[in-house]
């Protein structure tokens, strides 16, 4: 993240702080949507785009160090002698130690699979799929899950709302279909900006978009 960024982060931060005192919110925090994506390890990168390849930056993410690629790839599965694909899913950045890919529950209708609700990394007993490049595919036997809702906090923000990385927290969403939100898994580090990461399903289900503004309702 460039300096003027982290500067627009903390005064967005500051600004919210100012808004829980003044309304009464317990803590208000701004909401991200995150699509359906792909985080790659090293071996499955040359395996889709060929050897020695290096996934290219398109932007920028909010988390610090966290960046879109301009690459994509295809999701596959089989179900019943048939075969199911979505196209085109985005590719973030850097490299991971571990092939991942986070769908919502709609996109795991479309691809006839049952993938478990879980937070990044914790891909055990998780959904087998096959991810296709332009120069060849992947078949992963563990990587495919539905992310959990969670929320990101720096330290100074975990400190106040006095919760830690695994806690859950409950959320309320304002709006013409408000409502509460439970379940929400905090992710502590120092490097985190505040924000609240949801999937599409449940930006639509809520109908709130990504720069909208969700309440705490701290434990």
């Amino acid at each position: 993240m460039k300096l003027n960024e982290k500067y627009i982060a903390l005064v967005t931060t500051q600004v919210l702080r100012q808004i829980t005192e003044e309304q009464g919110y317990q803590y208000a925090v701004p909401i991200g949507i995150s699509n359906r994506h792909v985080h790659l390890k090293k071996q499955d990168v040359e395996i889709l785009f060929g050897q020695g390849y290096t996934l290219n930056k398109l932007k920028d993410l909010k988390q610090t160090g966290e960046y879109a690629c301009r690459e994509t790839v295809a999701l596959m599965t089989e179900y019943q002698g048939k075969t199911f694909q979505i196209s085109n899913v985005r590719i973030l950045g850097p490299e991971r130690g571990a092939t991942q890919v986070e769908i919502s529950a709609t996109d795991a209708r479309q691809l006839k699979i049952n993938p478990p609700v879980r937070n990044s990394g914790n891909l055990d007993n998780s959904e087998s799929i096959t991810l296709i490049g332009p120069k060849g595919r992947v078949t992963i036997e563990k990587g495919c899950i539905i992310a959990t809702r969670h929320l990101h906090l720096s330290i100074d923000d975990a400190k106040r709302m006095n919760v830690k990385s695994g806690d859950e927290v409950s959320v309320i969403l304002d709006g013409e279909k408000a409502g509460r939100m439970d379940h929400v898994s905090c992710k502590v580090h120092e490097n985190y900006v505040l924000e609240l990461h949801i999937d599409t399903d449940d930006g639509n289900a809520f109908r709130v978009q990504s720069g909208d503004i969700a309440r705490v309702l701290l434990p």
